[in-house]
């Protein structure tokens, strides 16, 4: 990640305004980002319907009055590519991209994943292959479904390679205050040291907890984790994806090669 994904990262993480593109199916996503306390501008960009979730629909991106800050992509992984480059050039902060299809299928997609990168050029990209962002601080959410949890002045940053167990982590009725919840799936452009650099500083975030596949850039995951040991911000890894079987069933799940465990221990330990 360079610099400039990094901020544009921090400027997706607390949009002005955001813009979800696809069909009926991100009702729930604008209710939900409105029923949480969003106080931002909401746009919504679909050619055959008037309206989605309460708001007016506009037929591209280039009808909106501004450039949003941030956007959740619900298109087919064939249009994602398009949606994805035309988003960038406009010059947004940062886009989810929820759709399958792309290098956890092996074949084209991973062809289709490069060029998903290629396009996004500066632009933080969350995903694919993955729910998205809930910012329960300051409300926030670009997650395509439904999904528990409240709004909190404070509480611990959750990082998760698996969608499902960070949604399940939003419905326990435990004493832990969620302020952030981010699945990142494939990490074609944004991987978990990025997000760590991105909350690090944000003095809401009380720790960090992640549940980790595998690391595909472990210099960048060590600088991360060792500034936030050096800000005292706490870390939780769990890693997942130990035995032969579990780690063919990690490669398919999110792209990721989970690697030997006891490497993982060793450097968890040195971080």
């Amino acid at each position: 990640m360079n610099n400039q994904q990094l901020q544009n990262l921090k400027r997706m993480l607390l949009p002005e305004s955001v813009v979800f593109i696809g069909g009926r199916g991100l009702e729930t996503a604008i209710r939900s980002c409105r029923a949480i306390g969003y106080q931002g501008q909401l746009y919504v960009v679909n050619p055959h319907h008037k309206r989605i979730g309460g708001v007016d629909c506009h037929a591209s991106l280039s009808e909106l009055p501004q450039v949003p800050d941030a956007a959740l992509v619900a298109v087919r992984s064939e249009q994602t590519v398009e949606v994805v480059r035309e988003l960038s050039q406009r010059g947004v902060g940062g886009c989810v991209c929820y759709a399958a299809g792309f290098a956890e299928v092996g074949g084209d997609g991973v062809t289709r994943q490069q060029q998903l990168v290629a396009a996004a050029e500066d632009m933080a990209l969350v995903g694919p292959n993955c729910y998205g962002i809930l910012n329960f601080v300051d409300g926030v959410t670009l997650w395509p479904s439904a999904f528990g949890g409240e709004r909190v002045d404070r509480g611990i940053a959750l990082i998760s390679q698996s969608g499902n167990i960070a949604l399940n982590m939003t419905l326990l009725d435990r004493s832990l205050p969620l302020a952030h919840v981010i699945s990142v799936g494939n990490q074609a452009v944004l991987e978990i040291g990025d997000y760590i650099l991105a909350l690090v500083d944000d003095p809401r975030v009380t720790a960090i907890g992640l549940y980790i596949e595998g690391l595909d850039d472990v210099a960048a995951f060590s600088r991360a984790a060792l500034y936030a040991l050096e800000k005292g911000k706490p870390i939780v890894a769990l890693k997942v994806g130990v035995s032969d079987a579990a780690a063919q069933l990690t490669q398919s799940h999110t792209s990721s090669l989970a690697g030997s465990d006891a490497f993982y221990q060793a450097l968890f330990q040195r971080l």
